[in-house]
This record gives C-alpha cells, sequence and structure tokens, in this order.
C-alpha cells in the first residue's frame, strides 16, 4: 500500500512538473510574439513616416519640371 502511494505521489510530481514546463513555453512564447509585434508596428511607423516623405517630394517634381529653383536646405557656403 505505502509503495502505490509512493508511486501516485512521484507520478503527480511528474505530472505537474510537465505541466509547469508547458506553460514556461507558453509563456516564452508569449513574450517573444509581444516583441515582434513591437517591432513591427514600430518598422510599420518607419515606412509611414518615408510614405508621408515621398508624398512630400512629388510636389518638387511638376516644379522641377516648370524650371523652378530647387527648394530644401540652403547652401553653408551661401549664407
Amino acid at each position: 500500500m505505502i509503495e502505490k502511494i509512493k508511486k501516485f505521489g512521484k507520478d503527480v510530481w511528474v505530472y505537474l512538473w510537465g505541466k509547469t514546463e508547458v506553460d514556461e513555453k507558453a509563456i516564452a512564447t508569449i513574450k517573444e510574439i509581444k516583441r515582434r509585434a513591437k517591432l513591427t508596428t514600430e518598422e510599420l511607423h518607419d515606412v509611414v513616416k518615408a510614405f508621408k516623405e515621398v508624398g512630400n517630394q512629388i510636389g518638387d517634381i511638376d516644379n522641377a519640371l516648370k524650371g523652378e529653383k530647387r527648394k530644401g536646405r540652403k547652401n553653408g557656403k551661401n549664407k
């Protein structure tokens, strides 16, 4: 009878440790997903910023075709 109780105790212990490992893996996976989502949102913000800059530059094309001077930063020599 004592042997059965010991075996049951060991089986329960192994079962609980088995569950803990799966839980830890799940938590690690969730952390990785959150980290990747954060990096993805940062990258998307950079893409949106670059796209807006392209939109700002498109207006300069028609001015260049008309022969107008380029707008932008002034040359440091001519200050």
